[in-house]
């Protein structure tokens, strides 16, 4: 394996971002049926399997173009299907199914730092190789992009997971108003990130309020990542 290639590149980051995107979707689904809608059951969308979530844009081209770019990478999935007015308490439960895709990217982080530390501390002062150096460039990326997408889902506007929570907050009129940005979620999104940024770069949300804590928390996993290699 070439460090140096680009298909090595794409790999280090391609495989933790499915890995996360994956499990953040399930997370949704996971916490809904338990809260009362089993619709992501039914519709067979509780599988760890990437093929029944990857977006072809989400998850592969636009992934692929950042990485490339060497800019933060983050994606998307095909949404797990809820269905607000099965859950037993909508307005609450809305939140907590917004929130366990979030807080399943922050758990596997913490995951991966741990890994990380005992894939180093198991090497010692010996060199990894081809195979532990990947699987460390693996893990180290795995721990940023939980974190980058928690983060980057928890922005407070459709269609993001953050949206959702604030709807959930909002009383019901202004929750009805507040969902019907939903249907311009996708063209907001690449404004937001692509068009405004590309005018007025200091309008740039994920440069300005992603990337800062998203490099703290980082710091942060990666020190217990060097308290475990020791």
């Amino acid at each position: 394996m070439n460090p140096n290639s680009i298909v090595y590149g794409i790999a280090i980051w391609l495989i933790p971002l499915v890995i996360a995107i994956v499990f953040h979707e399930v997370a949704h689904g996971l916490a809904a049926r338990a809260l009362g809608d089993p619709t992501a059951a039914e519709r067979k969308r509780l599988s760890l399997n990437p093929i029944r979530h990857v977006d072809l844009i989400g998850t592969l081209v636009l992934p692929l173009i950042l990485a490339l770019a060497k800019m933060p990478v983050f994606g998307w999935a095909k949404p797990v299907p809820v269905n607000y007015a099965r859950l037993r308490n909508p307005r609450r439960d809305m939140v907590l199914v917004a929130l366990a895709g979030p807080g399943m990217n922050f758990a596997l982080a913490l995951v991966g730092a741990v890994l990380l530390g005992l894939l180093l501390a198991g090497a010692g002062n010996v060199p990894l190789g081809e195979v532990g150096a990947f699987l460390a460039y693996n893990l180290l990326n795995f721990v940023g992009v939980n974190i980058f997408l928690a983060l980057f889902n928890l922005i407070p506007l459709p269609p993001f997971d953050g949206g959702h929570v604030v709807q959930g907050l909002l009383p019901p009129a202004a929750a009805r108003r507040w969902a019907s940005f939903g249907r311009f979620g996708l063209p907001l999104l690449f404004i937001l990130l692509l068009v405004i940024p590309s005018i007025w770069p200091n309008a740039n949300i994920v440069a300005q309020l992603v990337v800062p804590p998203a490099q703290v928390l980082r710091d942060w996993y990666l020190a217990i990542t060097a308290a475990i290699a020791g």
